[in-house]
């Protein structure tokens, strides 16, 4: 016959810890299925052909991270602004940030494409300065908000440290059609800066080990819980 005598702190604590464990591990099940279906749907929106930005169309919506989009334009090329991040390669430099204006009116952010610290002065790269309507194929990327120690952007020289769109565009006093910006692909801009085609796709998913994990916590609380008890001879099979 089993006996057992729980005791009455030890049983209090793992009624009350069990519960949160297990449910952080249901938790971070769902998280994975959400995150799966966000790869899956970022995965379909770089691989669809470019969809035209035009007047008729329906702006893209929160789910529409990394879609494949094209826009038809002039350059504002007195409105650029910078924001310090690094090429593919990893080496330190800015992305040119530049509204993008319709025939319509309507203004888009374009990240034309990485510069070296050298070439952040656009007179360093005159031929890249282009004028006249241009299209530009890219990807649509929602803004990123500057975290707790992210520097504040140095309003001066335009140069900022996080995709914060809103905050560019109100800097260089123009009201986008979004608040988003669109990356430019690789396709060579004259005299070879900007350097586009810079977008990079990293979506971490650690939710089912994050799963493995809580789960395996709450199995280490039900083994420690049984084996003090039986330690304490409170839990013991009678013959």
């Amino acid at each position: 016959m089993l006996h057992f005598r729980p005791a009455r702190g030890p049983t209090i604590a793992t009624a009350i810890m069990l519960p949160v464990l297990i449910g952080l591990g249901v938790w971070q099940v769902e998280r994975l299925h959400w995150k799966e279906g966000l790869i899956a749907a970022i995965d379909r929106n770089i691989h669809t052909p470019p969809v035209m930005l035009d007047a008729g169309r329906m702006q893209p919506q929160k789910n529409d991270e990394y879609l494949h989009v094209a826009v038809r334009g002039r350059f504002d090329n007195s409105k650029e602004t910078y924001l310090f991040a690094s090429d593919l390669a990893g080496d330190p430099g800015y992305h040119v940030v530049t509204p993008l204006v319709t025939d319509d009116g309507r203004t888009y952010l374009v990240d034309r494409g990485y510069v070296p610290p050298e070439r952040r002065d656009p007179a360093t790269r005159p031929e890249g300065q282009v004028g006249g309507e241009q299209q530009v194929a890219g990807y649509w990327r929602w803004p990123t908000a500057p975290g707790l120690f992210t520097p504040k952007p140095d309003l001066a020289h335009r140069i900022w440290f996080s995709r914060d769109a809103a905050a560019m565009a109100k800097a260089v006093h123009v009201s986008p059609a979004q608040d988003a910006i669109v990356d430019a692909d690789a396709k060579p801009n004259p005299g070879g800066w900007p350097r586009g085609g810079q977008t990079i796709v990293d979506i971490p998913n650690n939710h089912l080990s994050y799963a493995f994990t809580w789960f395996g916590l709450a199995v280490v609380l039900t083994g420690v819980y049984f084996a003090f008890h039986v330690s304490q001879g409170r839990l013991k099979l009678n013959g």
